[in-house]
């Protein structure tokens, strides 16, 4: 009975550390989470943008993981895309980043597939019109519906934070020019929607017929939206607005299985 109640003990307490932990892995814990302990935001400041030379190890011109193939950018100069944040914590608090730094979750930085690194970025939530500094240091998130993977106090600062997920702008800074500048809280014009663009044409037709092969699987609005590219049309897919991010997902999910264009995530 001694031994029985033991065991319990064990277990109990096993629940009650941190957000479930195993030894079997790289990293102590089988969930993420928020860390146990208080971190001032007041004293929380944004990355301070340095003109750094990219990293050797960290930026092959392209790389694999979980069945999908990534280009490194060469400079994150002129980078401005809008899509889903996502933000990481303790998990990976105390563990190398790609660039060999140590990640902190109190300090302003982020994770990138595609950027090289280090760079530095400005990051807008689209909803509430926020905006922060973060050091662009390691790779992630593989989740293939996400653009870039915010620090838990990068996401606090942005109102992102306890949310799983947010959206935003993220814009490439030059270093060389920064010379600093800051960020404020900017005007937010109208609600920010979700779009899934599943490819963009030269030739029309072609878009129509992407256009019929996505109808069989979704009946969600699909649009053909025309911008102007070096004085000549070019015609995106797009599907939505989409409800929610959990809809992006899903849809997301849907078109990479029926192998149907390349799907993307835009915010207008």
């Amino acid at each position: 009975m001694k031994y029985g109640k033991l065991l319990i003990i064990s277990f109990l307490i096993s629940l009650l550390v941190g957000c479930g932990t195993t030894t079997k892995r790289r990293y102590s814990m089988d969930q993420d989470c928020a860390p146990n302990f208080k971190v001032d935001m007041s004293k929380v400041q944004d990355a301070e943008p340095k003109d750094e030379p990219y990293s050797k190890r960290a930026n092959p011109s392209k790389y694999r993981v979980l069945g999908h193939t990534y280009y490194v950018r060469k400079t994150a100069v002129g980078y401005d895309e809008t899509g889903i944040a996502s933000w990481y914590g303790m998990k990976f608090h105390a563990h190398k980043t790609s660039t060999g730094e140590m990640y902190d979750v109190s300090k302003m930085t982020a994770a990138s597939k595609e950027l090289p690194l280090p760079c530095y970025v400005k990051v807008t939530n689209l909803k509430n019109g926020k905006q922060a500094i973060v050091k662009v240091n390691d790779r992630g998130p593989f989740h293939e519906n996400r653009i870039i993977d915010l620090s838990y106090v990068a996401a606090r600062k942005l109102g992102i934070w306890p949310k799983g997920t947010g959206l935003v702008r993220v814009q490439g800074i030059d270093a060389r020019t920064w010379h600093g500048q800051t960020v404020t809280t900017v005007p937010v014009k109208g609600k920010p929607q979700i779009y899934m663009q599943i490819g963009a044409f030269r030739v029309r037709s072609n878009a129509e017929g992407l256009v019929a092969r996505i109808q069989k699987i979704t009946s969600d609005q699909i649009q053909i939206k025309t911008v102007q590219l070096a004085g000549a049309p070019i015609y995106k897919v797009q599907i939505g607005p989409l409800a929610s991010v959990d809809k992006s997902d899903s849809l997301f999910s849907a078109l990479e299985r029926e192998k149907l264009g390349t799907p993307m995530t835009v915010i207008q």
